[in-house]
């Protein structure tokens, strides 16, 4: 299996981990309101990975994967919301939390990487 395979096997896997740890949250205001931007965030990387890996140019290819970075780090704030909050089961959510904090840095890194420049722990 290629590499880029592998990374969007995981996106995948984590969007697939985000809408079940999303029906677990309590249905309440908060618990809706955290599952619309967590469901909206944590499913967003893997198709902006997807269309990466078609992209036309250089420059598109970095900018969707600008686009999945973003939404992945969108989605480690809203993964803390949940673990501070005890809104979901603890070990699910804080392994989630610690896969979105590794898939953004290779996301990172994949963007440093294609823009020639190497990748720096301290920038991310």
């Amino acid at each position: 299996m290629a590499k880029g395979d592998e990374l969007e096997d995981r996106l995948i896997d984590f969007a697939v981990a985000v809408l079940d740890l999303c029906d677990k949250l309590p249905p309440t205001a908060a618990g809706r309101h955290v599952e619309d931007q967590l469901l909206r965030s944590g499913t967003a990387p893997a198709p902006h990975y997807s269309e990466a890996r078609s992209a036309e140019s250089k420059r598109d290819f970095v900018h969707k994967l600008r686009l999945a970075l973003k939404e992945m780090n969108e989605s480690k704030v809203w993964l803390k919301i949940v673990v501070r909050r005890n809104m979901a089961p603890v070990d699910e959510a804080s392994a989630l939390l610690t896969e979105s904090q590794e898939l953004a840095r290779i996301l990172y890194a994949s963007i440093q990487t294609t823009q020639g420049r190497r990748p720096n722990s301290s920038d991310h």
